[in-house]
Order: C-alpha cells, then structure tokens, then sequence
C-alpha cells in the first residue's frame, strides 16, 4: 500500500499542531460553537447526541496491521474500546472527549493516518474497489487512481469550499463492490480496442432527500487526462451548484436539472478551456504505481488439501468458505471476508481486541494487507487456502466468523438515533432485530443473496434507496415508523426501490421483512434471486403480504 512521503508527513503535522491552537481556544471560551464548528468539521469531528465523534480517513479502504493496532489503541485509550466502520471505508469513534482530540490526531499522524477532509465540502475519502489487486477481474488496480486522486485533491485551494461535499469512487471489474452509481463521480476503468487505459465518468449519483443514479457524461477518458477532467467537472459544479439551499446543493440536483447533456456539454466546454496536454504524467502513475508493487505469491496447486479436509471435517467451516471465501487471480490464494455483522451486534463495530485480531491475521497470513468495504465490512485480499481454516479458527474465537457475507443478515445500518443529532428513528436495533429473524444460518443460505440497508433519517447513510430491501426511519408525530421499499441495487445494475406502502411502526418492521422474505421464496422461479424476483412481479405481491392484516 502507499506509504506517505515526508510531504504528507508535514502536512498531517501541521494540521494537528493548527487543530491544537484551534481545541485550545474553543476550551478557553474564545470561540464559541458556532465558530468553531467549520475548523472541527475540517478535521472530521462531529457533535453528535452524546458526545464527540471523530471520522478518521481510510483511503481507499486500505489499512495496514500497524495502524489497525493503533486504531484499536485510540478506541480503548479514548473511546469506549469499539469502533465503527462506514459506507465510506472510514473508522468513527463516537465518544471522543474534545479535549482528546488533538492528541489522538497526533497518534493517527504517527502511522500515516488522519481525518482530513471527511466532513466539510471538501473531496472526501475516495472508496476503491475492496478485492483491488487480489481479483481476476480487474482491468488494473484501482488504488493506483484513487491515490493519485487523494493526493492532487487533498486541501486541494479550488475545491476546498464547494457547493456541498463531494465523493468520488473508483472501480475497475464488471462487478461494482464500490456503489460507483451512487457517487458525486464514479469512475469506472476500461480499456479501448487498442489497449489503452481510460475511465467511464458518471457524474450526478447520490442518495439523500432526492436519490440519483449516476449518468455517464463521457464514455472513455484517457487516464492520463485524468485531472484537467476531473476539474472540469468541479469547476463547472462549483460556478452553478446551489448555495442557497443545502438540500438542493448536491452536484446530482445540477446534473438533473441541466439534463445529461447539456451538464456533458458544459464540462467538455470547460476542459477544452484547460488544453489537451497530458496531466497525469506516465512518471508520476508509475511513481504511485510503485507504492502498489504485486504481492510475493508461491506457486501452489489448486485445490488446497488442508481446506477441502476441514470443509469435509467441520460444518461450520464449510458453510463460512462457502459465503465468506472469494476466489483469488492466484491459483491457491483465496479472498477471506470478514463479517462485522454477528447476530445481535451492531451492524459495522468493531471492538479493539477484534481490530487485534484482524491485524494480527493480516501479519500471519495475510501479506500485511487488509481492506474495508463500503458495506461495513473487513477483508484479508491475500490468504494462502491452505491457511483458510486457521484464519477461521482464530477469526471464531473472536465472533468475528459469521457466515453471512451479501445474506440477509448482512445489513448496512447507519447509527441512527442512537448516536445521531440527525436522525430520527433507530437503525442498530432495527437491524438487530431483523437479524434476529434470520439467526438460522440454513435459512439465511436458502433465502441467498438478499441486501438490506437501513437509514435514520432522509441522509439516507444506510444507502436505503439502493437496498434489495431498503428500510428509511421517519418520525411521525414523536413516534417512530418506518419505510419500506424493493428492488434497489448499488452494483453495476445500479437502481433506487419501489416504494412499498405506507410506514410502519417500529415493532412491525422485522416482521414485515419477514413477510417479503417469505413472499419471496414462494414466488421466486428457479434460482432467481430476491432482486430478480422483485423485478419480475414488482412490489405488488410482496404489498399485499405485507399490508394483508391492515384491511
């Protein structure tokens, strides 16, 4: 992974000695909340309902054994022993005291690690894909681009004050693990007939009070023009995206009402401004390429004698390989994800001796390489199979072997009213409770690939719209009752759901997942997916058995 250089260096340590200055005169009274709030944000610290929140950044996804140590040593130090990981690859501790924080800002800065940017209407973290340079499928490794992306916008003078934030994803294999649809910008690596490297750019995606699919305004950008673009596109966002309504301050509200077209137009018109020289220099991909050297793989033979025999000796092994082992581009490695979806814990945490034990599997058999994924959970990209039944072993001893990776149970929730000054309704007991439903691992592999994501409030941090079956928090008079709608996807086939009726109250949303569940396995034809079903019939079955005893 990219190790930072004495630049990054200096700028992380000024920014934590200029947020110390800042912390010490809000706890002096010389700033009151309303001036500090915009410098705290700048360095990713929220005021929520119960305390301080910090986001650190975790570029890409892409953590090392060394700062996952040290994020586990910030959680019990200062928090409350656990972290949470996010739809954006980031950690948050939600029980920072402020006085703390430029410290822990300064133990982030010892390995390379910080909040820069993860609030405010900056860039924030760029996502890649988890399984970059472990898959076949890639076209190239992502992270060499979402680097290159992180390093040119990072307090970047143009783009550090936009209309609204902004989120960049970049994927470079048929299928999206990065909800590319869903983002400010996606991009999406391919190559031309004559092998040359460029980007599908869709711009205009993004969730929210008004949920878009990103459309492609260019078909094929040369990487090597990869900035002057990516300007063009800010430039034109930042000259006409409204500032006078934060609901309506999203670059996806300017795409929509400009028209695909006419946004396209304004932006080649803007980069033709710019010129045609190449941007992003073949000697400076290289030098971030470098950062991404290959692995060291042996040569091993295809089927793993070790992971075959523990398959046939022991259950539970053989239904965790099953749903939680990825194939590999090297013959005798496996992907191993790692589930922070238990049953009955909250969707995302992690707690410090669980973030121990990922980082010592990463060191043992993992080539020092772990990944967050924007579905909140973990990967160890690079796993000799016949260490597969080891890393479970340990991974079990830690409740962090849970089966049930794109199963039912594998829910995104954000924290909800548990935590959120935002929000208005719980999510993590939702969860836990729909969960519940599903504890019966035989059940969940029957139902199959089934993605439920739940939201608070309208900010939709859950990804809700985008959910197979999407779950929105609303308050009703004090009361909280909930949303319901299908057939969202935020993969390559990238669509927002259905609504399915009107909102139910709290103790009838587990039930009624249940319900669409079940509707589901008695409509569903052969080995159609609950998506594909959903797009089959439509909502109306699955209305009808939910809303059956209302009439």
């Amino acid at each position: 992974m990219y190790r930072y250089d004495s630049i990054d260096k200096d700028v992380l340590a000024d920014r934590s000695a200029e947020f110390r200055g800042q912390v010490a005169r809000r706890l002096a009274g010389e700033l009151n909340e309303e001036q500090f709030k915009p410098l705290r944000l700048r360095n990713g610290l929220y005021l929520q309902l119960h305390a301080y929140m910090l986001r650190i950044a975790i570029p890409y996804g892409a953590v090392n054994p060394t700062q996952l140590r040290k994020l586990a040593w910030i959680a019990r130090t200062y928090d409350k022993g656990y972290g949470h990981f996010t739809t954006r690859t980031n950690l948050q501790l939600h029980w920072i005291k402020l006085s703390d924080a430029p410290d822990i800002l300064d133990h982030l800065a010892q390995v390379d690690m910080h909040a820069i940017q993860t609030s405010g209407n900056c860039i924030r973290n760029v996502s890649a894909d988890p399984y970059a340079g472990a898959t076949a499928e890639e076209i190239d490794d992502p992270r060499v681009w979402a680097e290159a992306i992180r390093q040119w916008s990072t307090a970047h003078p143009e783009f550090s004050w936009l209309p609204r934030k902004f989120k960049i994803a970049v994927t470079a294999a048929p299928k999206d693990r990065t909800a590319a649809k869903t983002h400010d910008i996606g991009l999406n690596l391919k190559r031309a007939r004559d092998g040359a490297l460029g980007f599908e750019v869709m711009v205009g995606g993004g969730l929210g009070r008004m949920p878009y699919i990103a459309p492609t305004i260019r078909e094929f950008l040369p990487v090597t023009r990869l900035f002057s673009y990516l300007e063009a596109i800010l430039r034109t966002y930042n000259r006409q995206g409204r500032r006078d309504n934060i609901h309506k301050a999203r670059i996806k509200v300017l795409v929509a009402a400009l028209g695909r077209e006419e946004f396209a137009r304004q932006v080649e018109a803007e980069w033709e401004k710019i010129g045609t020289s190449a941007d992003l220099p073949d000697a400076e991909v290289a030098r971030i390429r470098g950062a991404f050297t290959p692995m060291t793989f042996e040569t091993l033979p295809a089927v793993s004698k070790a992971l075959e025999a523990a398959r046939t000796a022991t259950p539970a092994f053989a239904r965790f390989a099953r749903n939680n082992l990825k194939p590999h581009k090297v013959t005798g490695y496996g992907i191993v994800e790692i589930s922070l979806k238990a049953i009955g814990a909250t969707p995302g945490d992690a707690t410090a001796e669980q973030m121990e034990v990922v980082a010592d599997l990463a060191e043992r058999f993992g080539q020092n390489d772990i990944r967050v994924t924007h579905e909140q959970n973990l990967v160890l990209p690079h796993v000799r199979l016949d260490d597969v039944p080891a890393v479970w072993a340990a991974l079990a001893k830690a409740d962090l072997a849970t089966p049930n990776m794109n199963l039912v149970s594998d829910i995104i929730a954000c924290p909800g009213l548990d935590y959120c000054a935002l929000a208005n309704a719980r999510a993590i007991s939702v969860a836990q409770n729909i969960a519940a439903k599903f504890a019966d691992p035989d059940h969940a592999e029957r139902v199959g690939e089934l993605k439920v994501k739940i939201s608070g409030c309208i900010n939709a941090c859950g990804h809700h719209h985008v959910g197979h079956i999407g779950i929105l928090g609303v308050d009703k008079k004090g009361e909280e009752f909930y949303q319901l709608t299908l057939g969202g996807s935020a993969a390559e086939d990238a669509a927002v759901g259905q609504a399915l009726g009107p909102a139910l109250p709290y103790d009838r949303v587990a039930g009624a997942v249940d319900t669409i569940v079940e509707t589901y396995l008695r409509e569903r034809q052969g080995a159609e997916r609950f998506l594909d079903t959903v797009r089959r019939t439509g909502v109306a079955p699955f209305k009808e058995a939910v809303y059956a005893d209302v009439h």
